[in-house]
């Protein structure tokens, strides 16, 4: 019989400690720390519990140190998934014997996302483990997808003891968690979802990934401030960690790298949620700017960047008469703190009387960009707005704008111009300093290199 004993966790971080505390040191969260009943388990037993569910015998070839002049390394062959947003964001495809954990708020699409994603996999043995969901009512999202494949086997069971048998029987190619914090082992005592229950589903997950070279795809909780549930730890252990977000009340989807041991962190891939499922979006700026039916006052198109993808997104901007003492900073998609400053540059540097005004600022299409080279949008359209004159459409913009009203070069305009030439722009502005050392002449759009936000605003208003 196993010791069995007590220990206390920390929901936040997943830090333990063999007594109550109030404020926990390792992460600084107050009242954090819950009760838990660890069951001490023999380590070869618990090192391997996917083997000890299974046929496959436990005695394993003790490791050895060897120079790393001596290993051998082959370039391995990556799945395809048969998405490319999702192969964009994972590096080129699934590597074997990877952990890819998937996060995102509720009802935002991660399931749905998932199972289109197992349907695809022609030619493979797919295991769906599910364990919020019945067989039922994932025939039913299913027939809602349209597709059918004959390789794709659902699981509903939440033991993971359970799990790795029907997986020695199966031996499947790649498998499905849906999701890792309803998922409970025997060697841990404490209820689903807890600290040490996840960090323990996962530890038998992963040893059971690395053995056999089967990718397994987690679906993950998040919590209320945006994080995945579960301790810090269950980030650290998986390979891949992507964050599913976007605004339920939208379409638009935005599936974001957050660690990626095989690829670039800096690539996402867009979806549109239909009633078929999720759709591929291969350009989204044409998307984004498909509304612009007509040249008002208040719009900017700025020239952005999300990860490696140019985006072309329209900044919209409404400046009108302060109705109360104090004027309101509104802000959607464009961090509040940024826009307080350019307002600020645009009343110190540019003469603009905004202190009796509000300003309210909106990126189309539901996006958060975060991108510096949007300063110049939105002081445009702000600029626009305020005086009720329309920027042209054929014109767009990127450049960050310093606070003494000087216009900073920003990275990568040469896809940033490519993208605009491609949608059919005819002019961008930009900083000066870009304009060094870059062949403006290959582009077939005209440039306005410009070292002064007021040389822009002369420019575009006269």
């Amino acid at each position: 019989m196993a010791k069995v004993k007590t220990l206390y966790f920390c929901q936040n971080c997943g830090a333990q400690s063999v007594k109550w505390i109030g404020r926990c040191p390792s992460c600084g969260e107050w009242n954090t720390y819950v009760e838990e009943v660890v069951e001490k388990a023999d380590t070869a037993t618990a090192a391997n519990a996917w083997k000890a569910s299974s046929s496959v015998g436990t005695t394993s070839k003790a490791a050895k140190p060897k120079p790393l002049g001596d290993i051998l390394y082959e370039e391995e062959s990556r799945l395809n998934t048969h998405d490319d947003e999702l192969n964009r964001v994972l590096g080129g495809g699934l590597v074997p014997g990877s952990l890819v954990l998937i996060g995102g708020e509720p009802g935002i699409g991660k399931s749905t996302l998932m199972l289109q994603i197992a349907m695809q996999l022609n030619g493979l043995r797919i295991l769906y483990v599910s364990g919020e969901e019945s067989e039922q009512q994932i025939k039913m999202r299913a027939e809602r997808l349209g597709r059918q494949h004959p390789g794709l086997y659902i699981l509903t069971e939440t033991n993971t003891q359970n799990i790795f048998r029907q997986i020695d029987q199966l031996q499947p190619n790649v498998v499905v968690v849906d999701s890792i914090q309803t998922l409970h082992s025997t060697l841990v005592e404490s209820g689903a979802g807890s600290v040490s229950q996840v960090r323990e589903c996962t530890t038998e997950l992963l040893k059971y990934a690395k053995d056999t070279g089967v990718p397994v795809l987690l679906i993950g909780h998040i919590t209320k401030d945006g994080s995945i549930a579960g301790p810090k730890i269950l980030e650290h252990m998986v390979d891949t960690v992507l964050q599913f977000e976007g605004d339920r009340h939208l379409t638009y989807r935005i599936l974001r790298t957050i660690k990626n041991r095989f690829g670039s962190t800096s690539e996402l891939g867009i979806y549109e949620m239909q009633g078929a499922g999720l759709r591929q979006v291969s350009n989204p700026s044409e998307i984004l700017l498909s509304q612009r039916t007509e040249v008002l006052s208040g719009l900017a198109i700025g020239a952005t960047l999300e990860g490696n993808r140019p985006l072309l997104v329209e900044v919209q901007a409404l400046v009108t008469p302060a109705t109360y003492g104090t004027p309101q900073r509104s802000s959607t998609g464009f961090d509040g703190k940024r826009l307080q400053m350019l307002l600020a540059v645009l009343e110190k540097r540019s003469g603009l009387r905004l202190g009796q005004h509000d300003v309210f600022l909106n990126i189309a299409g539901g996006l958060r960009l975060e991108d510096p080279a949007l300063d110049l949008a939105v002081c445009a359209a702000v600029v626009s707005s305020l005086n009720d004159v329309p920027i042209r459409g054929e014109i767009c913009l990127a450049a960050e704008v310093g606070l003494s009203g000087e216009i900073r070069a920003v990275s990568r305009l040469d896809q940033r111009l490519s993208e605009a030439e491609k949608l059919g722009f005819a002019e961008m502005y930009i900083s000066q300093f870009n304009a060094k050392g870059l062949d403006l002449a290959r582009y077939g759009i005209r440039v306005h290199p410009a070292g002064r936000l007021d040389e822009v605003l002369t420019g575009l208003f006269g």
